[in-house]
């Protein structure tokens, strides 16, 4: 019998750890509180549970030999609810006896004078940067006493299809696919590493099925790093319309950030965007290989998705829905 592999989070990382565990053979459980199993792959089961329920997660982890943890809290919530939403999710596995795999980003660093690699100290300087270094560590300790085995990948910003809370996600490419300005924070023309979900999902399948995966974290496979300006420019040239971006800084994100919680929430990270921010995934690359997707490809995949949303809303409005 195949091993059972259960995804916590049905998000679009959930969603794209589910098919690349499919795409494997491997048997799936993916679970979500919502009870909604669109776009998960044929053949994967579905469980509803809060995760946050030590119990429910308990229950929906039980017989697996992996776990992955792709769930999280709204942005605003971080501080309250994602320490312990992890360790429910931590808790399930060691029942279980699985493995852990974490669906981490790089907040725990701080902002940092060069490329950013996994050896670097956790010196986060905001809050949300606190709450994602005590939650690795927390999980790394776990592992260190031997109470359950654990890997993390650690994804830059990531865009792609389904994707919503992130800087580069539907909203930035629905105005692409349209033609419209589309808003980008901080300096445009400083470098970022941006990364596409479907190779953070490759990618946390991989340190699953890997024991040299363990006990640390890896930065997943991104493609090669270039301005803001340059990745939404792309994004246009492949839409087939002329680039428009809009910068927002610290003042209007402020400004903003009165009425919208999210933009609020989103100015202590501004600092991601302000400077050159540099993401090394070689350590990855040479102990697992890079299959990072060429920009162009993962770029029309992300406005393949903004183009239907856009013709399912043209049609609509042409209904008189």
């Amino acid at each position: 019998m195949s091993t059972l592999h259960v995804v916590f989070g049905t998000g679009a990382l959930g969603r794209a750890t589910v098919s690349a565990l499919a795409r494997r053979g491997h048997r799936v459980r993916a679970v979500n509180r919502a009870g909604q199993s669109r776009g998960l792959p044929a053949g994967v089961e579905f469980v509803r549970a809060d995760a946050a329920e030590p119990a429910e997660a308990r229950a929906a982890a039980r017989g697996a030999a992996v776990v992955y943890q792709c769930a999280q809290p709204g942005y605003t919530e971080w501080p309250a609810r994602f320490p312990p939403l992890q360790a429910s999710i931590l808790g399930a596995a060691r029942a279980a006896g699985a493995r852990l795999v974490v669906g981490d980003n790089l907040y725990m660093y701080g902002p940092t004078d060069g490329p950013l690699v996994e050896t670097l100290p956790y010196a986060a300087t905001t809050r949300k940067g606190a709450v994602r270094a005590r939650m690795a560590e927390a999980v790394l300790e776990a592992h260190a006493r031997g109470e359950v085995e654990v890997a993390l990948g650690r994804a830059s910003d990531f865009f792609g299809p389904g994707v919503s809370g992130s800087a580069v996600g539907e909203r930035l490419f629905h105005a692409v696919a349209r033609g419209k300005a589309a808003g980008v924070f901080g300096d445009p023309d400083a470098l970022h590493t941006y990364t596409f979900v479907e190779d953070f999902g490759e990618a946390l399948a991989v340190l699953g099925e890997r024991d040299e995966a363990l006990g640390r974290a890896w930065h997943v496979p991104s493609a090669p790093t270039g301005t803001t300006r340059a990745f939404v420019e792309r994004a246009f040239q492949i839409a087939g319309h002329p680039p428009r971006v809009r910068a927002a800084g610290r003042t209007l994100m402020r400004l903003v950030g009165l009425a919208v919680p999210e933009v609020r929430e989103s100015v202590e990270m501004l600092y991601a965007f302000e400077r050159p921010f540099v993401v090394d995934h070689s350590a990855y690359a040479a102990a697992f290989g890079d299959h990072a997707t060429p920009l162009v490809e993962s770029l029309t995949r992300a406005l393949g998705g903004s183009r239907d949303r856009v013709g399912v809303a043209q049609r609509g409005r042409a209904s008189g829905v």
